[in-house]
């Protein structure tokens, strides 16, 4: 029986494929490209008789990256209208301006950078001693602004009258401090100071009429006071770690106050007296007033 031809194409056309698949199944040669040493993921349409020839496969769907969501972009906050005076704001930039030209000239210094920085330099200036010049000139037509006319002048001759006014007013006021306080003198007597101190502190006495209670640390009086009371424990209550030393103290109160350590001039204690008891003197250091039981 004679095959058509197309049958017959067929035919010839698996005899020629089956020779080639057969030689690459028996003869796995290392390095051979076959397709029995790489199988395919699928096999080809025509090896599966049941999806037939004319099988179609949908391709496999693409898998997309997960979308991430956006981060949220931060509000941007209103901007806030500068409600300082205007003077203040062009204050403020000028010395930002004088500073940035003084570091450009410092790193830089060249001459127009340094030129520059001066020249804004001088314009500082010339604006401050204007400035100094209107207020010495509100300071002359305004008595309680003029700096010069509070506390101690710097005239010559009004200095003196300060000096003198300023004396009277404190020795009527230690003559006054003198009925209710008395000055506690605390010494050594083999101490060179305290000897030197003693006069001084005697004619202070005398002048204002203050007593002095003279206290010897080591037993021993001084020729200015050879009437003196032991130490009984009260130079270490004090605190007393050097003499000479002076406290003022009230003794109905016990309030005892330091006026002062060494050799003092009689205007040094009557303006330290004079400090210490001042109204509301006790609440710049608290810590130095003690109470004693002087009674």
């Amino acid at each position: 029986m004679f095959m058509s031809r197309p049958f017959a194409a067929l035919a010839a056309i698996a005899m020629l494929v089956s020779p080639a698949v057969a030689v690459a199944q028996a003869d796995p040669t290392p390095g051979a490209t076959t397709t029995a040493a790489h199988p395919v993921s699928r096999s080809p349409f025509w090896d599966d008789a049941r999806r037939g020839w004319h099988f179609y496969e949908d391709p496999e769907p693409e898998v997309l990256p997960p979308v991430l969501p956006k981060p949220a972009q931060p509000k941007a906050e209103p901007r806030r209208r500068d409600t300082r005076a205007p003077e203040l704001i062009e204050f403020e930039q000028l010395q930002k301006r004088l500073e940035e030209y003084r570091n450009i000239a410092i790193i830089r210094p060249s001459e127009d950078n340094v030129r520059r920085y001066m020249q804004l330099e001088a314009q500082v200036v010339r604006q401050a001693s204007y400035f100094s010049d209107v207020a010495q000139r509100v300071a002359w037509a305004t008595p309680e602004l003029d700096m010069t006319l509070q506390g101690r002048p710097v005239n010559s001759r009004a200095i003196e009258v300060f000096d003198r006014e300023q004396s009277n007013s404190r020795a009527q006021s230690m003559s006054d401090l003198a009925r209710s306080h008395v000055l506690f003198f605390f010494f050594r007597s083999d101490c060179p100071y305290c000897h030197a101190f003693a006069p001084t502190l005697e004619a202070f006495s005398a002048r204002f009429g203050v007593q002095v209670v003279p206290i010897s640390v080591d037993g021993k009086g001084l020729p200015n006071f050879p009437t003196f009371r032991r130490d009984n424990g009260i130079a270490r209550t004090l605190q007393v770690t050097q003499v000479p030393a002076v406290y003022l103290a009230e003794p109905f109160t016990g309030k005892i106050m330091p006026i002062g350590f060494g050799v003092l001039s009689e205007s040094q204690l009557l303006e330290r007296i004079a400090t210490v008891t001042a109204p509301g003197a006790d609440a710049y250091v608290p810590s130095i007033t003690r109470r004693v039981n002087l009674q």
